[in-house]
């Protein structure tokens, strides 16, 4: 219990003091025009209020990611708090603020632009494809996710094809309106919604005793499969996620104020963190070690988990309550995801989205692409979306340091995690059965080969630029195209 209760801690601890030095080390300019303003279009680019853009953000980047990755991080014991708390603090939440605020000084531009603009014209397109993969991924995971727990309240008496089909419909309209139409008024209900089931767990674990085990290093994973590369990849929503670096930019579109940006992108990474050591806890704590939790997780996967803890913990009512907003939470990224791969679409393209004919054909092919993607096995597509996850996280992560780099700022409080989930995801997939299958000691020396040669890469480019008349702000989208 005591590990747990100073994890929360230091998370709250983070966002003040850590947060507000990376905030000073990007240096705000809470006097220059957001895209909100330059770039107003009454459909993606319009301002909205600080607190709605916070719950948003938070909905837009939780889904199921810091409820079933730390549910199946539990399986490897208390060295998951430690990952969820330090990653969350130095990697996650840094992650999300200066992918956000770097896309607020470039025009709300999304990732695969600013992997162009710092990293190179290859990186564009090859982030460009990777990006929309991701989203694809992800908006299909959460139309799954949500749709068997549905099918599990409703005790089968709904078919699951017809859950299916109406949280597609729900996902049309969301991905096609403005944003202050949709999602701008029921986001906010939907994350109170959430927060108050996730505080109800939470609060219910520490009020009933609840045995959460107290930190140890010990690999407790019943399968006794290695620690480094795989809680890393299974806990990424909860830490660090490349997910939400395809997210921000939306509500870069929407910031009000760059002195915003620290409550609404670190602040709301702590927050899913908080969440992630709640699920993690109750996962360690409830089914009498590792091996009730794997029993459960192999009968009914983290949903069957998800909804004992609910009823457990909360009863009846309250649990049905908890799960619902268990529910809302891979429901509100999917529909963003596909918002964020239309808007990602759009920008490579140029093609301006003020029509909704213009968005209309560009997210139809989307859907189709999901729906034949719910076909295949769960499981499958969440190896995949784990590893591309992550690795997008990378990307995102250099391109935070390129920018602090070029602009002589400490540029290592994004590069030093950066280096660290490189090892770890070119680990995975030089040993991963979905990958090249090497033996685990190869895939650790490659992994570091691989990893120098990038480290080497990006000081060459960064100081190329340095060298070089480089403009890291671009807020004007009519001036840049002229340019």
């Amino acid at each position: 219990m005591y590990t747990f209760l100073t994890g929360i801690a230091l998370l709250i601890v983070g966002y003040f003091i850590y947060g507000r030095f990376v905030e000073k080390v990007f240096g705000i300019k809470d006097t220059r025009k957001t895209p909100a303003y330059s770039n107003q279009d009454g459909v993606d680019y319009l301002p909205l209020g600080q607190n709605k853009n916070s719950l948003i953000q938070l909905l837009n980047i939780a889904g199921v990611g810091p409820i079933f990755g730390p549910i199946l991080g539990a399986l490897y014991g208390p060295v998951a708090f430690l990952w969820i708390v330090l990653g969350c603090i130095f990697a996650g939440a840094v992650h999300d603020y200066l992918t956000g605020m770097i896309s607020i000084r470039n025009r709300g531009a999304h990732l695969p632009e600013l992997a162009g603009k710092f990293l190179g014209k290859f990186m564009k397109h090859t982030v460009n494809a990777f990006a929309i993969l991701l989203l694809l991924l992800v908006g299909t995971v959460f139309v799954t996710a949500p749709a068997g727990l549905i099918h599990t309240l409703a005790e089968g008496k709904v078919a699951l094809g017809i859950i299916i089909l109406a949280i597609f419909i729900y996902y049309i309209f969301a991905t096609m309106l403005p944003i202050d139409k949709v999602i701008g008024r029921l986001y906010p209900i939907f994350g109170a919604l959430l927060l108050i089931s996730a505080l109800g767990v939470g609060i219910s674990l520490v009020v009933t005793g609840a045995p959460i085990p107290e930190l140890s290093f010990t690999n407790m994973h019943p399968d006794n499969v290695p620690i480094f590369p795989l809680l890393f990849l299974t806990i990424s929503c909860g830490a660090l996620s490349g997910f939400h670096a395809t997210q921000t930019p939306i509500i870069s579109r929407t910031t009000q104020n760059e002195k915003q940006g620290r409550r609404i992108f670190y602040g709301m990474m702590i927050a899913e963190g908080i969440i992630a050591m709640i699920w993690a806890a109750a996962g360690m704590s409830l089914f009498n070690g590792s091996a009730g939790l794997s029993e459960i997780l192999a009968n009914g996967g983290p949903g069957a988990v998800v909804s004992e803890v609910s009823v457990t913990m909360l009863g009846a009512i309250g649990g049905t309550m908890a799960v619902i907003g268990v529910i809302i939470l891979p429901i509100t990224s999917g529909d963003t995801a596909f918002r964020s791969a239309r808007m990602i679409i759009a920008d490579y393209f140029n093609i301006s989205q003020k029509k909704i004919f213009s968005r209309i054909w560009i997210a139809a092919p989307l859907f189709v692409i999901s729906f034949v993607l719910t076909k295949i096995d769960f499981e499958l597509l969440w190896r995949y979306f784990s590893w591309a996850n992550q690795s997008t996280a990378v990307i995102a992560l250099w391109v935070g340091a390129m920018y602090l780099f070029i602009a002589r700022k400490q540029y290592y409080i994004a590069m030093i995690p950066a280096i660290f989930m490189t090892m770890a995801t070119t680990t995975y997939i030089l040993n991963a059965p979905i990958g090249f299958r090497l033996p685990i000691e190869a895939s650790y020396i490659g992994a570091a080969m691989f990893t120098i040669i990038i480290i080497g890469l990006f000081y060459v480019k960064a100081i190329a630029a340095r060298k070089t008349d480089f403009e890291l702000d671009s807020n004007d989208i009519s001036n840049e195209k002229a340019a």
